[in-house]
């Protein structure tokens, strides 16, 4: 909490009454299933209506009898082009919505309320959340970070209207070099490339020792 949401003036992201607000909700529901970031999901697909696309991934979720919390800003509520009401109205039946002020950030608090919600719960967004990892205070918390988030974060790769929504899946595994005491496999690029989150290497170098 104080490193990811408080941190001080220079990363202020909420104030002290809405972060008291969000708490109390938070501890009023259930744990979630999954903790979707609202805006970012909206917006992933630019030729589309946002309230649309956000309605589309709450509704493939709730068929699943998942317990979703929507993330949101204040302005999604207004009817406009981008925003319908009746979608937004939609999206409240489906999931718990809990709307922040318009210039407060939404990626503390999907953290938090992850995190809250326990190891079970996963979350939305195709944000990699860089900025939360640096304030972390020293590099065994950023690594410990970094490999909670690949776990946890669902991103999503394709919508088409009228079908379904595709999540890149979550490998069970993890993506260090392991060893079965004869062989080796160590996870690479062919360019090198730092990576964040559900950002993975896909192919594996195997190693076998020669007897």
């Amino acid at each position: 909490m104080k490193d990811v949401i408080d941190g001080g003036d220079q990363y202020k992201k909420t104030t002290p009454q809405e972060l008291r607000r969000f708490q109390n909700f938070v501890k009023c529901c259930p744990p979630f299933d999954i903790v979707i970031d609202g805006l970012n999901v909206a917006k992933m697909f630019p030729k589309a209506r946002e309230s649309q696309v956000l309605l589309d991934v709450v509704s493939q979720l709730a068929k699943r009898n998942l317990h979703v919390l929507v993330l949101g800003r204040k302005h999604m509520l207004t009817q406009n082009s981008r925003w319908r009401k009746d979608d937004m109205e939609k999206v409240q039946k489906h999931a718990s919505c809990f709307f922040a002020d318009n210039i407060s950030e939404d990626d503390p608090y999907l953290l938090y309320a992850t995190l809250h919600s326990g190891n079970h719960c996963k979350f939305i967004t195709n944000d990699l959340m860089r900025d939360h990892k640096a304030c972390l205070p020293d590099a065994r918390t950023q690594h410990l970070f970094f490999k909670w988030q690949q776990a946890h974060q669902l991103a999503i790769t394709s919508r088409h209207p009228g079908s379904k929504i595709i999540f890149q899946h979550i490998l069970n595994y993890d993506t260090v070099v392991q060893t079965t005491g004869d062989s080796w496999h160590i996870p690479y690029d062919e360019e090198l490339v730092e990576r964040y989150s559900y950002e993975v290497p896909t192919r594996w170098l195997c190693l076998h020792r020669k007897t």
